[in-house]
């Protein structure tokens, strides 16, 4: 995998890549004061990280990864099945504190997530090219609302994944 190299206001550098935290989900919804508006049943919630210069190679290999990482169980029980394998959904929520900086002090750092606005966009195009490969099993959260996740673990089953 390769990263690009990025700056921090420090000085320092950082590897950026676009960010998606999955979780095998027996089911998984987001609302919005009160109102559910992304469910699932068994699937992979991602929570989605935006970095400074991502962009349609990230979405593209992100997609890929979303779709292709085996994380669900084949006849034999282990992980060598795919989100299209399985038949599941996928529910995609942005969360820009993924891409925060922890590596110092006792407060995150937000120089390392996109600017808001080119990370909505970024995001708006992940869901569109998911929902090319899945066009009915792509639900979302609604970007920059104050959003409740609730999901049931499968597993569990955790995995990081970068773009």
């Amino acid at each position: 995998m390769s990263f690009r190299r990025c700056p921090r206001p420090e000085g320092r550098f950082y590897n950026a890549a676009m960010l998606a935290l999955i979780q095998r989900v027996a089911e998984a919804r987001v609302s919005v004061d009160g109102t559910t508006i992304g469910e699932i049943g068994p699937g992979l919630l991602a929570l989605v990280g935006i970095q400074p210069g991502d962009g349609a190679q990230q979405v593209a290999r992100m997609r890929e990864r979303l779709f292709g990482y085996r994380v669900f169980a084949d006849e034999a029980g282990r992980m060598n099945r795919s989100l299209l394998q399985s038949g599941g959904g996928l529910l995609l929520v942005s969360q820009f504190t993924l891409a925060a900086d922890t590596a110092s002090g006792m407060r995150p750092g937000f120089s390392t997530a996109a600017a808001p606005a080119e990370a909505e966009r970024i995001f708006g195009e992940l869901v569109a090219a998911c929902r090319e490969i899945l066009p009915a099993g792509v639900e979302t959260g609604r970007f920059g609302a104050h959003m409740l996740v609730s999901l049931a673990n499968d597993g569990p089953v955790t995995f990081l994944l970068q773009a």
